[in-house]
């Protein structure tokens, strides 16, 4: 059966269609969210298995990054041009048919193929989930309360694959590539039985394709040249070359939008200032936690011993304290605000990673690494349901797969850029260096590099909070005599 007739809601009272279509979309997302992290404990054994050099080896996590962070904006777009749910199941189909032969394949150039083709269904499900919610239910505490459901299955999804990963390679590598499978494949029989038909939005005049080319070809080579960077120099020949044109196509993106009769990026979205600082904002923020989630990965299994599942194991009280408490944030934003919100999980997060600033090869877990995976989880719990209902709050319905993808794209994009600087500092203070001292040396400069990232999104965050005291201020009245 395939649904025709639109749900829409401005209830918190749902019925159970709607609750499918929220936790359909959700886990998709949440399965997104997974498959970023739960490669990472398994790279030892893939290259092992497949004999990939160090360089090839980051391409398994680099290739999802690219696909994933460079055809966003474009997947976005197509959402709400083509039809939402349309683009996300076909999107889910090829996720699917992705990890299964990512978990088959013998060689480790079609490994990295089958990351790149995840990467880029990802960057379609991501913002046509998000914008089936958002015009699911109306602004307001209905949508506040499903946005923060999603985020729960997002923020979840990302941790809960560092303890899928280490207890998976337990077993064999390729169930972290086949594990998603049987959830993608229910995810599609569900949607398809249960997200309604949405009207795609296109009004005539045809498709934006130059932008299309030129903005999906400017995100990819700009998303290759963040993640390449680190392994080639930055001020490499190949590292500058690939910027320079990156900038040349993303220029010639600007200027096709602003001629462009049905333009793939209406530059007019990026005036509104809560979306303007929700993307940057967003990317400032998870910046520093993949940047930060590097730095301790390589402490606690290089510097005190620990195991792949141990590793993971330590960062699960962040990840409880976000499924646990980010299904009930939503009443406390509609109270105080996605600024205060926002604001008040940036602090939690500069102060998780001030905090770690103090350990050393003898630190114990619950004396000083405990205390900032609890002030992680706090601000995850704050800011990340926050940041998606402010990027969609006052777009339209025609805009909203739009508005989802951009936000995605400055997380991933902010994802990238912070893990490329944070591994440059890392390595050029000795932390390429094997030995904990070593390690030691340069990993307080990285974690100093990832506490400023995070104060600059603070910064941006205080600047929300002051535009909406301004906004809020009452107009001084007039005396009559100055009237007169």
């Amino acid at each position: 059966m395939r649904p025709t007739a639109p749900l829409s809601t401005s209830s918190t009272h749902w019925d159970a269609r709607l609750w499918g279509v929220l936790l359909t979309v959700s886990t998709v997302v949440g399965l997104d969210a997974l498959d970023v992290s739960m490669v990472g404990v398994a790279l030892p054994a893939i290259r092992a298995d497949l004999g990939l050099s160090t360089s090839a080896l980051q391409w398994v996590v680099s290739g999802y990054v690219l696909g994933y962070g460079g055809l966003l904006l474009l997947g976005g777009r197509a959402a709400d041009l083509l039809g939402r749910r349309r683009v996300f199941l076909v999107a889910v189909t090829v996720f699917a048919f992705a990890s299964l032969l990512g978990g088959l394949v013998d060689s480790g150039a079609l490994l990295i193929a089958t990351r790149f083709v995840k990467g880029l269904a990802a960057a379609f499900t991501a913002p046509a989930a998000l914008s089936i919610i958002t015009t699911t239910f109306h602004e307001g505490p209905a949508r506040n309360r499903a946005i923060s459901i999603f985020a729960v299955f997002g923020a979840s999804g990302y941790s809960a694959g560092l303890v899928f990963s280490g207890l998976l390679t337990e077993v064999g590598w390729r169930w972290t590539f086949l594990l998603p499978v049987p959830v993608a494949l229910a995810a599609l029989a569900f949607g398809s039985r249960l997200i309604p038909a949405y009207r795609a939005e296109r009004t005539g005049g045809g498709y934006d394709l130059p932008g299309a080319i030129t903005g999906a070809a400017g995100s990819l080579l700009l998303v290759f040249a963040v993640v390449e960077a680190p392994e080639v120099g930055w001020a490499a020949p190949r590292t500058l070359v690939s910027f320079v044109v990156a900038a040349a196509l993303l220029a010639a993106f600007v200027l096709i939008e602003r001629r462009s009769r049905n333009p793939l990026l209406r530059l007019g979205i990026l005036r509104s200032g809560p979306l303007a600082r929700a993307n940057l904002g967003g990317a400032l923020f998870f910046g520093a936690y993949i940047g930060f989630q590097f730095v301790v990965m390589l402490y606690l299994q290089s510097v005190l011993g620990w195991s792949a599942l141990q590793t993971a194991l330590g960062f699960l009280p962040a990840a409880l304290i976000v499924a646990f408490a980010s299904p009930r944030i939503e009443p406390l934003i509609d109270r105080v605000g996605t600024p205060r919100t926002i604001l008040a999980g940036v602090v939690a997060h500069v102060a998780g990673y001030a905090l770690f600033l103090r350990v050393d090869e003898h630190s114990g877990y619950a004396g000083s690494v405990l205390p900032s995976m609890i002030l992680l989880g706090i601000g995850f719990t704050l800011a990340f349901s926050s940041l998606n209902i402010q990027a969609t709050t006052g777009i339209g319905d025609d805009e909203q797969g739009l508005a989802g993808g951009l936000l995605n794209t400055s997380l991933q994009v902010g994802g990238a850029i912070g893990l490329a600087v944070v591994t440059a500092v890392l390595t050029a203070n000795g932390g390429a260096d094997a030995s904990a001292a070593s390690l030691l040396t340069g990993l307080r400069p990285a974690l100093s590099v990832v506490t400023g990232i995070a104060v600059l999104g603070l910064l941006v965050a205080i600047s929300g909070v002051v535009r909406r005291r301004r906004a809020a201020a009452p107009v001084p009245a007039v005396a009559v005599d100055e009237l007169v």
